[in-house]
């Protein structure tokens, strides 16, 4: 497992993550004061480094600024801010093989399609619970991270991590079979936005095939729903049956992909976007 990870930090007031694992820059949130001159910006950070790709976040309304940069938009989802102006994920390449997505990704996309909106999630089993992870949980959380992903794109193998990040803006919820945690999750808020993440899922391999993930999602959305979030989405691995039929299954729609992404499991990745209105 490498302990390499990326850096969060600012560009003016926008926040961005970069560095070698993910080979690319990661424009997370946009401050609108940094426009027009922040794509230029970022170009000269990726030069610099020699990132493989921009990855950018930002409102429609910047959509066409980004565009006369170089960018496409990989996937958009309908009134991401605040519930009124859409999302775009957009993306420039420096390197031409990020461009090229992996085989057999349509094949996934089509099963999930097939299992859209079909059933409610099942109730857990006999024997296990699901209840919101506490700080005294990090290290059992981030040891189930650990088992689960051999690279990641945020340091979620690092127990002071998962600490840290829900003292600020995540929620976690975990199964529990008596006192062990055997499958978590978590929503990450941008309350600014008023959208939600749905991220981090992990079971531990020993006790698949029992709808841990369908049920989390469950847990997360009502709890979303309550935190006054308008918008749900995830980015989940393109290339998982198991990931994007549970999302389908649960009313998401599908927005884009976004090709060769992320570093998860030892390798670039595609990453699919769903996204669900909440509100």
């Amino acid at each position: 497992m490498t302990t390499t990870t990326d850096t969060v930090t600012t560009l003016g007031g926008s926040t961005v993550q970069h560095g070698p694992l993910n080979d690319r820059i990661y424009l997370m949130h946009l401050d609108a004061g940094d426009l027009p001159g922040l794509p230029d910006r970022l170009d000269a950070l990726a030069e610099e480094k020699g990132y493989g790709k921009i990855f950018a976040k930002v409102p429609a309304s910047a959509q066409g600024l980004f565009a006369a940069r170089g960018y496409v938009t990989e996937a958009c989802v309908p009134r991401f801010f605040q519930g009124r102006e859409d999302g775009c994920f957009l993306a420039k390449y420096f390197d031409p093989a990020r461009r090229l997505a992996e085989a057999g990704l349509g094949d996934v996309l089509a099963a999930a399609r097939k299992k859209a909106a079909c059933d409610p999630p099942a109730d857990l089993p006999e024997g296990f619970s699901s209840s919101p992870a506490t700080p005294a949980d990090a290290p059992a959380i981030a040891g189930l991270y650990r088992e689960v992903f051999a690279t990641y794109p945020f340091p979620i193998h690092d127990p002071a991590y998962i600490a840290r990040t829900m003292e600020e803006n995540f929620r976690y919820v975990c199964v529990r079979s008596h006192d062990r945690i055997v499958a978590v999750s978590s929503s990450e808020m941008d309350a600014e936005a008023e959208n939600v993440e749905m991220t981090d899922f992990a079971t531990h391999p020993a006790f698949r095939g029992y709808g841990f993930a369908a049920r989390l999602l469950a847990v997360m959305e009502n709890a979303m729903q309550d935190a006054g979030m308008k918008t749900a989405f995830t980015i989940c691995r393109a290339a998982s049956y198991p990931v994007n039929i549970t999302f389908a299954r649960a009313g998401y729609a599908y927005a884009g992909t976004l090709v060769k992404n992320t570093n998860i499991c030892g390798s670039f990745e595609s990453m699919n976007v769903w996204y669900k209105p909440l509100a």
